[in-house]
């Protein structure tokens, strides 16, 4: 099969390309995320491991590419969003969705580098949160990343009532696909997302994410006139501007994607 290409022309190097993902079997929490723990541990390198973010994110790599498929967030879609890291220097960045910590360890690598404070690590699933632990650990970077078990609306309000998270400079969004749009909008409810907040969204394309994409690319003047689903869904604050651009690019294993870069540029006096 042909490469794809991006709208630019760009193609994927086939030469690191994750195996397939399984479509007649489960493709993740099956055994796999524990085996990327024996193997990574097991590693003839492992001591050139420790310390190393960039090591452990190719011993990941490695074992994407010559074991199993790894529903990471990959090197080409990773370096759009490190890039956005370089340029806005987030003092507090979160991330929804850790699975097994790669996305955690090179963008909390990054942010660090960045002169950033704190990087949230919020996963729902506790057996992918530990293994998420695990490999921050090894990559030197526990003192850096806080991995916060639990959903991400239940430790967005406890976080936001016990004042640890009260600003967001760069939300990662890479969990639950419809859960996008109402956890940020209650971000944006609980004061979190604002003048400057920068929202980098996964899998917009493969997949793909319809009402995200919808919500962050409409006006003000539409936000406002769009009716609450219903009385227990997040209304979130339609008054943000939104700047929003997609940024296209590759899943590891080659299928066209893309991250939706989604700047706020401040907050219009409500009507």
């Amino acid at each position: 099969m042909a490469s794809e290409q991006t709208s630019s022309g760009k193609t994927f190097d086939e030469s690191k390309g994750y195996q397939k993902k399984e479509l007649d079997s489960p493709y993740y929490n099956d055994g796999r995320e524990i085996g990327l723990l024996h193997f990574v541990y097991s590693h003839p390198k492992l001591e050139s491991l420790r310390n190393s973010p960039q090591n452990v994110l190719a011993a990941i790599d490695e074992y994407g590419r010559t074991k199993k498929y790894l529903m990471n967030v990959g090197e080409d879609k990773g370096k759009i969003v490190s890039d956005i890291i370089a340029e806005v220097k987030p003092a507090v960045m979160v991330e929804l969705g850790a699975y097994v910590g790669y996305s955690a360890i090179l963008f909390a690598d990054a942010s660090r580098r960045a002169g950033g404070k704190a990087y949230y690590c919020l996963e729902h699933n506790p057996e992918f949160a530990a293994v998420v632990a695990s490999l921050v650990d090894l990559a030197g970077l526990s003192d850096f990343v806080k991995v916060i078990v639990g959903g991400a609306s239940d430790s967005f309000t406890r976080l936001n009532k016990e004042g640890v998270l009260t600003h967001i400079d760069l939300l990662f969004l890479d969990h639950i696909k419809p859960l996008y749009g109402p956890d940020l909008r209650l971000a944006e409810e609980l004061g979190m997302v604002g003048k400057g907040t920068v929202l980098c969204a996964d899998n917009v394309i493969y997949p793909g994410n319809p009402e995200y994409l919808e919500y962050v690319r409409s006006s003000v003047q539409q936000k406002r006139a769009v009716p609450a689903r219903s009385e227990e869904a997040r209304k979130g604050n339609p008054n943000l501007i939104y700047k929003s651009e997609l940024k296209e690019s590759f899943e590891p294993t080659g299928e066209k994607d893309g991250v939706e870069v989604t700047r706020c540029l401040g907050e219009e006096a409500a009507a």
